[in-house]
């Protein structure tokens, strides 16, 4: 639902109840106040996605008094208290959401990747977990990003290749999980495999000074040159304070 039909479907409701009133109130039956619930979390989310999270309380408050165990109104509400680095509250509607619906993989993945953030990696790679049973879910690719990330976290590196492989054979346009396969590959000395994963994750994604310095690494490796150079200029010029340029001065010489 977008945030313009949220609005719409909020004017609808809420005109229906100023005109008639009483029994016929929209939302004095369950259905009405489900659909107005649905809608104020939707404009709240609308406002996140816009980075104005003072603005999203106000809906999903609106929701909560509707039903105070909406768990889609909880979750909103947890990612928005974790945008404003209030850990403490996030985590409370995050706990408040799964005790409604403790089987929803989306705020298991949510959650997660709260957990990832506090650098709670065991606990954040027990919720990926239980999240990556969900057959059905349509991001599990990035639930398998996830607990690759987070194996790597906690410095199981096996693991963490296993993941990110599952994370690719799910769905192969992943940046992220193809940057880190191509460094995993790297330091095994799978160079081959290593420059695949590293020429798929160019194509998806702009250069950060972390992929930089494995591409002059994996152009040291096969002896390209003129590669090698022109990511140096680049880390140069882009990332010059970097531990990563520094890095890459100290392998030249």
């Amino acid at each position: 639902m977008s945030l313009r039909a949220a609005l719409s479907i909020l004017a609808l409701l809420l005109l229906a109840g100023c005109v008639s009133g009483g029994a016929n109130d929209p939302l004095a039956n369950r259905q009405g106040r489900a659909q107005a619930g649905q809608a104020y979390v939707q404009l709240g989310l609308g406002y996140l996605q816009q980075s104005l999270t003072e603005q999203a309380k106000v809906p999903l408050g609106k929701a909560l008094a509707l039903n105070a165990s909406d768990a889609d109104a909880h979750a909103a509400l947890a990612l928005v208290f974790q945008a404003e680095g209030e850990p403490a509250l996030a985590e409370g509607h995050f706990k408040k959401a799964l005790e409604t619906r403790p089987g929803d993989t989306r705020i298991r993945n949510n959650y997660g990747s709260f957990l990832y953030a506090q650098q709670r990696f065991a606990e954040a790679e027990q919720m990926f977990r239980l999240a990556s049973a969900d057959s059905l879910y349509p991001e599990r690719s990035r639930v398998y990003e996830n607990l690759g990330l987070t194996a790597l976290k906690l410095d199981n590196r096996d693991q963490a290749t296993a993941y990110l492989s599952k994370a690719l054979q799910l769905n192969q346009r992943q940046p992220r999980a193809l940057l880190e396969m191509a460094e995993l590959s790297y330091e095994n000395r799978h160079y081959v495999p290593a420059r695949d994963y590293y020429d798929r994750f160019s194509q998806l994604s702009g250069h950060s000074a972390r992929s930089l310095l494995l591409g002059s690494r994996l152009a040291r490796v096969f002896d390209e040159q003129g590669t090698l150079a022109e990511m140096g200029q680049q880390l140069q010029r882009l990332y010059p304070g970097t531990p990563e340029y520094q890095q890459y001065l100290s392998e030249q010489r």
